[in-house]
C-alpha cells in the first residue's frame, strides 16, 4: 500500500471507539512534536457493519465505553442516552461525509471525523441522518457544510471510498489500522486486549501511548 510522505493512512469506522482513542492520541502526539501541518491523517474506510454483517451493536459499545472512557476522560465518552429509536442503524453515510470533507481539505476531514465520533460517543446523536451530519459539519471550523451537503446529495465520494475498502479488505485487520510511508503498518497501535465473559467486556492487557510519537515522526518523514 502506497502512503505519501506527510501522511498517515488510517483504516477505521466512525463507530469505532478504539480508533477514536487512537486518533486522539495521534493528534496529541503530533502537536507535542510540533508536527501539526506537517503530517496529516488520510481516513480510509473499514466498514464495521459490512465486516460484521450487522449494524453496530449498542450492547458492544456500551460495554466498551467504561473501559475506554477512563483512558481519556477529556473525550467525554458516555453510555448511550438517546432514545432507543435514535440509535444509528448504519454509519455508512457518516463515514462518507468524512471522505467528502477530505475533498475540501485533509484538515476538514480530520475535524469532521472527530466531531462525528464525539457526537455519537459523547452526545448520543443519531449520525445515520444526513441533517444531523450536516449540522455537525456546520459547527466544525474549516468545513463548508453546504459543500458537504452537495457532496452527499450527489455521492461524489462514495465510489472511491468503497473501492478503497473493497480493494484492501484483505490487508486491513481491524479498526483502527495505521499504514505509514515507510511501509510499516500497525493495527490498534500500542494496545492489546482480550474479551472477558460472555457476551463479555474488553480488558486491556497492554497499553503504550508513546507509540504515537513514533507514528507521527515516521509520517512526517523525520523518524
Amino acid at each position: 500500500m502506497d502512503v505519501e510522505p506527510g501522511t498517515v493512512v488510517v483504516y477505521t469506522d466512525v463507530a469505532c471507539p478504539w480508533s477514536t482513542v487512537a486518533l486522539h492520541r495521534f493528534y496529541q502526539a503530533r502537536s507535542r512534536l510540533g508536527l501539526d501541518g506537517k503530517v496529516h491523517v488520510e481516513h480510509r474506510l473499514f466498514l464495521l457493519e459490512d465486516a460484521g454483517g450487522a449494524p453496530t451493536s449498542r450492547t458492544t459499545i456500551d460495554g466498551e465505553m467504561p473501559v475506554l472512557g477512563t483512558l481519556h476522560p477529556e473525550l467525554g465518552f458516555a453510555l448511550w442516552h438517546g432514545g432507543d429509536d435514535a440509535w444509528p442503524s448504519s454509519t455508512l453515510l457518516a463515514n462518507e461525509a468524512v471522505h467528502a470533507a477530505h475533498l475540501q481539505s485533509s484538515g476538514a476531514a480530520e475535524r469532521l471525523d472527530m466531531a462525528l465520533r464525539l457526537a455519537f460517543f459523547r452526545d448520543s446523536r443519531c449520525i445515520s441522518l444526513q441533517h444531523e451530519i450536516v449540522d455537525i459539519a456546520a459547527q466544525c471550523d474549516g468545513v463548508d457544510a453546504d459543500q458537504l451537503r452537495e457532496a452527499l446529495d450527489d455521492g461524489r465520494a462514495r465510489a472511491s471510498m468503497m473501492a478503497g475498502y473493497r480493494n484492501h479488505r484483505d490487508e486491513v485487520k481491524l479498526s483502527p489500522h495505521f499504514f505509514l510511508p515507510d511501509g510499516t503498518d500497525m493495527p490498534n497501535p500500542g494496545m492489546t486486549l482480550h474479551m472477558q465473559g460472555d457476551p463479555g467486556y474488553p480488558v486491556i492487557d497492554t497499553d503504550d501511548p508513546s507509540v504515537y510519537e513514533s507514528i507521527a515522526r515516521v509520517g512526517a518523514g523525520s523518524g
